[in-house]
């Protein structure tokens, strides 16, 4: 029997929300890792800077992004919405549709 077949896989959770919430975003990160869950989340931290920010700032990085992540949907076995006070932007919305036309389970963080 080999190491692979005597482990039971671990949930894949694809992370999803605003940057603007990272505190969120570290704490459900850790939270889940140490439930045994394999995490997906966002590499690159913003500062939310309408100018700087590539996210904002650069469109092509935007987009470049925005489909990475959705790559990270592809491979999870469900997604967690960060939606911190209610709030889903259009990023995050756009991944809930995504997740949902593939029929991946979904969670929130507050309600629906």
């Amino acid at each position: 029997m080999t190491r692979a077949e005597t482990i039971e896989k671990p949930e894949i959770v694809c992370l999803c929300g605003s940057t603007r919430f990272i505190d969120q975003w570290n704490y459900w990160r850790q939270r889940l890792t140490c439930e045994g869950k394999i995490v997906l989340a966002i590499e690159i931290v913003t500062s939310q800077d309408m100018t700087t920010d590539p996210q904002h700032a650069d469109p092509e990085m935007k987009v470049k992004l925005d489909e990475l992540h959705k790559r990270k949907i592809d491979l999870a076995d469900r997604v967690f919405v960060l939606n911190v006070d209610g709030y889903i932007g259009e990023s995050t919305r756009s991944e809930i549709e995504y997740a949902e036309r593939f029929g991946k389970p979904i969670d929130y963080l507050e309600g629906k």
